[in-house]
């Protein structure tokens, strides 16, 4: 039988757990890495949050046009 593999979850600063597959479109430091990862301005990934929703997929997919 295969051992199980331990899977280690974020946290947060409060202790939640963290969604790395959402943009937290309030939060600076997410809008400025997205911004930087994607060449965009942050105010281009603060509209792309707010047209698409935060699911870090879209909105990648939304600056990539």
């Amino acid at each position: 039988m295969a051992a199980k593999k331990k899977t280690t979850t974020a946290k947060s600063a409060r202790g939640g757990k963290q969604d790395r597959a959402r943009v937290a479109g309030g939060q600076d430091y997410e809008v400025r890495y997205e911004a930087k990862k994607t060449g965009r301005s942050a105010s281009a990934v603060k509209k792309a949050v707010k047209k698409v929703g935060n699911s870090r997929k879209k909105v990648t997919r939304k600056l990539a046009r």
